[in-house]
């Protein structure tokens, strides 16, 4: 559950509170304020319908000077019954968006932090890989925030955001190229060791690596829009990004090209493959943007995209089948 609070002019106080006279509304309390002549109320609504709600506040408050704050509730008592469905609401996401955005928007900053955390995991990815340590490699998985960047892309598709989309691009380029270019530097002053499982396993590319990739990045939006953020630990190392370009830039610098090369396809289709099922989860899930002009620009966003990722998908596909032939 959550509260919704709309801080509004006594004015626009009726207008508010004939929408919280619904049955999505658990309950409903006002305080006014008499020194600004506002009033905030306080809805108390189950997740499921916080989105229809707040789009109702924003519609008839939109030329108005108003706030609304979502506020996460622990515990309600006594326990309210089960929310009945929304049969209005088209989005199956159990979170609003506007919470979502402020939870996947984090993942495109490029600070300090994110920059220490690609570094850090980098370096504990290539000593993992070189001394054959899968509890290292995975503790790298963990801790690398390269997740983060690809999910913010796919949403702001979703919502036309192109600010959101060029934040998560830059990020995720930012990322890449650091991790790469820390382990090339790694990769040609520590002896490797080629018959490290952890590395080998990063160089073989299959159809189950493509699988493992779609079903990671459907998984990671799953998890966000259900309000069940801590699955995400277990995406992260699920779709294992670092790994493989921590194996690609060790490789690269210790001269095994050919080998570096499957680790690079290997990175491509987990980049492909979390895009491609993180914007297709968000299509079912009906995260759109709030108004219809909105709509028809991220309508485009989205329908490009999945034609870029297909495409990129049945490119990497055609040459795993060649590299298969090839190797029989």
């Amino acid at each position: 559950m959550r509260i919704i609070e709309v801080v509004v002019s006594e004015e626009n106080l009726d207008m508010v509170m004939r929408v919280t006279r619904g049955k999505d509304v658990i309950d409903v309390w006002s305080l006014p304020n008499s020194k600004t002549g506002e009033t905030v109320v306080r809805v108390l609504a189950p997740m499921t319908h916080c989105q229809a709600l707040i789009d109702k506040f924003h519609g008839i408050l939109a030329n108005e000077k108003h706030h609304i704050v979502l506020i996460p509730t622990l515990a309600v008592i006594p326990e309210p019954p089960p929310a009945e469905p929304e049969p209005s609401d088209k989005s199956k996401s159990t979170a609003a968006r506007e919470e979502l955005y402020n939870t996947v928007a984090d993942g495109a900053n490029v600070d300090s932090t994110f920059i220490m955390l690609i570094v850090l995991s980098t370096l504990v990815a290539g000593i993992g890989l070189v001394k054959d340590n899968v509890a290292v490699v995975i503790g790298a998985m963990v801790i690398a925030p390269l997740l983060g960047p690809n999910l913010a892309f796919a949403f702001g598709v979703a919502l036309g955001d192109h600010v959101l989309t060029t934040r998560a691009i830059r990020a995720n380029l930012i990322g890449l190229t650091i991790a790469i270019g820390v382990s090339v530097v790694a990769g040609a002053l520590l002896p490797l060791n080629l018959n490290s499982h952890e590395i080998v396993s990063r160089t073989a590319v299959d159809y189950a690596s493509v699988a493992l990739a779609l079903a990671s990045g459907a998984a990671a939006v799953l998890s966000l829009t259900s309000g069940l953020s801590s699955v995400l630990v277990g995406v992260m190392v699920a779709v294992a990004l670092l790994p493989p370009a921590a194996a690609f830039g060790l490789l690269l610098g210790g001269g095994e090209m050919s080998k570096a090369l499957g680790a690079a396809i290997l990175l491509a289709i987990n980049l492909v493959c979390v895009n491609l099922a993180a914007q297709l989860v968000l299509v079912s899930r009906g995260v759109r943007p709030r108004s219809w002009w909105q709509k028809k620009e991220a309508h485009q966003s989205v329908v490009l995209n999945l034609v870029l990722w297909g495409v990129l998908l049945l490119i990497l596909l055609v040459i795993i089948y060649l590299e298969r032939a090839y190797a029989l």
